[in-house]
């Protein structure tokens, strides 16, 4: 095979390929992301026998020939992946785990083979660590199958050999970053070997129906090529998201082929591995204060499911001549806009104080449905008055101070009547849809000036 070798320059944020260097990447934006890496470029292809290789011929299909059942998915024995995948694992397909180092990617995909070890076979690859440090954390989950095989290799040739002849049913690869083919020049982790990597692993589910999770972490500085660069390629991208020093774990789905991206699921991390949180609501309202100011119960929908979360204000008088403004959990410039409709609409001198919003417990909620929970925090942080600790919000709110409806108002009510609130104030346009709702005085406001009175 006659080959020569050029230079290209990748973008490490995005992995937009260019001939020349460029200071800011057109595709992302970024700047100073573009590296210089060596590529292989084939002049004639030929075949292991030495011939040419030939087009194979293509084979067209109408749509109503095509069957597509639902029923051949995988069941994980973790609900809430399972939720995640949109209802089990399709066989054949290709899914990306995505997060921080050390949040617990591998405790996860490790807890997937023990519970999928029963009655399949499974083959773990693993780049980063050892046989030994395997089995230390399969110690802490408890017993597994047989069927569990492990494959300490960073070499794609060999991988993709073992592959082929044992055919195992489902693969996890640990992690895409230390895969490297010997045919691209480039060093493991670059742009060029994480899409050679992801390609050939592609080619394998499809080939041969092989289910396969590939681990990939991402970097703050975008040094090292992150899943980024190859979503477009899977099937399904997963993010696992909260801070590695909480208990909690968020997975939530970015792109999926076979299901909704609007769920997530949650997690909570023990010694023993990752413990599903069947009720989120009442593990983020745990500790909540009692008769302080600042502080209000809003529900936020993630896909089909309800989560009420505590929304925390702290209003203060600025020292300075220009106020701090400071967000946790939610859109910093949403918080801006809201504290600028409170100082027009309502009159309040927004302006000399300084406000910091939080969302309790970590989770980053970003629905325009916690709106009023934020404006009615402020208030009541800003007159110092508590707000009853059976009363829950939800709405949006506009600039002109009018409060707008939202989705699925009947979960959201159905859910805080569950965890045993008392009165839902909620958008007067969503009043009717809630009212065959019994058990909890449902209040409607048209206004934030309707909601602010009711402090």
């Amino acid at each position: 095979m006659a080959k020569g070798k050029k230079s290209v320059f990748f973008c490490q944020n995005c992995g937009h390929e260019e001939s020349k260097w460029l200071g800011q990447c057109p595709a992302c934006k970024e700047w100073n992301t573009f590296v210089e890496e060596k590529v292989s470029t084939a002049k004639s292809v030929t075949t292991a026998g030495g011939g040419s290789r030939t087009a194979r011929s293509a084979e067209i299909v109408s749509l109503s020939q095509v069957s597509a059942d639902d029923h051949t998915r995988i069941q994980t024995g973790i609900k809430e992946l399972d939720r995640v995948l949109g209802g089990g694992i399709v066989p054949g397909s290709l899914v990306l785990v995505g997060g921080d180092p050390g949040i617990g990617k591998s405790t996860l995909l490790l807890q997937v083979c023990k519970s999928l070890s029963v009655n399949k076979n499974i083959l773990y690859i693993s780049g980063e660590e050892s046989l030994a440090q395997i089995k230390l954390r399969a110690n802490r989950m408890g017993e597994f199958a047989e069927n569990l095989k492990l494959l300490c290799e960073t070499n794609l040739e060999t991988i993709r050999t073992v592959i082929e002849n044992q055919h195992p049913e489902m693969v996890i690869i640990d992690s895409i970053q230390t895969m490297y083919s010997e045919e691209v020049s480039s060093a493991p982790g670059s742009v060029s070997q994480v899409r050679e990597s992801t390609n050939i692993f592609m080619q394998l589910a499809k080939g041969l129906g092989i289910s396969i999770f590939i681990v990939g972490h991402v970097t703050k500085e975008g040094t090292v090529a992150g899943p980024r660069v190859l979503e477009h390629m899977v099937d399904t991208v997963l993010y696992f998201e909260g801070d590695r020093h909480a208990s909690y774990r968020i997975l939530r789905g970015v792109k999926n082929r076979f299901g909704s991206t609007n769920e997530i699921g949650v997690f909570e991390m023990r010694q023993s591995g990752l413990i599903e949180v069947e009720n989120p609501s009442e593990y983020m309202l745990s500790g909540k204060p009692e008769n302080a100011s600042g502080s209000v119960v809003a529900c936020s929908m993630e896909g089909t499911r309800p989560i009420l979360i505590e929304i925390q204000a702290l209003v203060c008088r600025s020292n300075f001549g220009l106020p701090r403004r400071t967000a946790a959990g939610t859109d910093y410039n949403r918080v801006n806009l809201l504290m600028a409709v409170l100082e027009k609409r309502i009159g309040l001198p927004l302006s000399e104080y300084d406000a910091y919003v939080n969302i309790a417990g970590g989770i980053k909620m970003n629905e325009p449905a916690i709106d009023m929970g934020i404006v009615m925090a402020l208030v009541s942080s800003y007159k110092n008055r508590p707000i009853d600790e059976k009363m829950i919000v939800f709405g949006e709110v506009g600039l002109s101070g009018e409060v707008r409806a939202v989705n699925m108002p009947e979960q959201r009510v159905t859910e805080a009547k569950k965890l045993g609130f008392e009165t839902c104030v909620i958008p007067m346009v969503s009043r009717d849809m809630v009212k065959q709702i019994k058990g909890i005085k449902i209040v409607g406001v048209k206004t934030i000036n309707d909601a602010i009175n009711l402090i």
